[in-house]
């Protein structure tokens, strides 16, 4: 669906923004506003990067912004992130995308109709920068996430499902901020030197905030997965240390029982009248010493 959010009659430049289109209205689009092959297959590709392009007759610009509803197990470019592929002009932009997305009428009426924009480089820092702050609510949901995790890590009872949902809460940090790091470009670009203002240099404190947000949670979760090991680690240390303490004690127990155990007839203390209660105090008073010592120790 081909949509025009500002008109040339009314605004000192043009707006497409365009829905999910079919191949009739990519050709057309292709056809009528001279756009390149390559950008074309770019845009159809699900998966791919940001990046930032100057075709000659126009710049070209594919940004991820991140996706309203993500799944608790999403860990992928396309699952956490939605594109949007920009065609920039002096005279228009043309905005591709396959979901819906509310923010062209935001912009027009906050933007746009304020005569704040006045060329298609700011009405292009303007989407760019509608799309940063998309990062910014996942941020804090994540930061509550990583909390909620790290709470429950040093409950003793912890649930079955703590690991996968690290692995995952991981993998969403990670792939958010590999994002934001291949977006640096397309900031640049837009604060580049020539055409640097205040609304630019909004748009890269922005991004720069952001990102210093994800590197913090990107660390953070690397250490919660750690602690995470180590106590599993350690919680294991102890139940070996338990195990190791029973067979200490029942090692030289074990040891009597087998000898008188044995079925050879010239065995002298078979036939001892006090030979079962000596064995027993014997086995007894191992069993104490042990416990001294270990006691001793600080093992117990």
């Amino acid at each position: 669906m081909i949509k025009t959010i500002a008109d040339p009659s009314q605004y000192p430049f043009e707006w497409l923004d365009v829905t999910d289109p079919g191949e009739d209205e990519v050709r057309q689009l292709r056809e009528k506003y001279g756009l390149h092959a390559s950008s074309i297959k770019d845009w159809l590709q699900p998966d791919h990067l940001p990046k930032y392009e100057d075709v000659g007759s126009y710049v070209f610009i594919i940004f991820r912004m991140h996706s309203e509803k993500v799944g608790t197990e999403a860990d992928t470019v396309t699952e956490l992130t939605d594109k949007l592929a920009i065609f920039m002009t002096k005279e228009r932009v043309i905005t591709m995308h396959k979901k819906d997305w509310g923010a062209p009428e935001v912009i027009r009426e906050e933007q746009v109709d304020q005569h704040s924009c006045e060329d298609t480089v700011h009405l292009v820092n303007e989407i760019i920068k509608s799309c940063i702050a998309t990062y910014e609510a996942p941020s804090l949901k994540l930061t509550k996430d990583i909390e909620y995790y790290e709470e429950n890590m040093f409950l003793k009872n912890r649930k079955a499902s703590l690991l996968k949902g690290l692995y995952y809460l991981r993998r969403r940090v990670e792939v958010t901020r590999r994002i934001l790091m291949l977006s640096h470009e397309i900031v640049d670009k837009i604060d580049a030197p020539g055409h640097s203002n205040t609304y630019t240099r909004d748009t890269r404190d922005l991004y720069v905030k952001l990102h210093n947000i994800y590197d913090t949670l990107f660390e953070n979760m690397n250490h919660l997965v750690m602690v995470y090991f180590s106590i599993s680690s350690q919680r294991t240390n102890e139940i070996v240390r338990v195990l190791t303490v029973f067979s200490v004690f029942f090692m030289p127990l074990t040891f009597i029982v087998g000898i008188y155990g044995m079925n050879f007839d010239f065995m002298p203390e078979l036939r001892l009248k006090w030979g079962y209660p000596g064995v027993m105090i014997l086995m007894g008073g191992i069993t104490f010493g042990i416990y001294v010592w270990f006691k001793r120790r600080g093992w117990l």
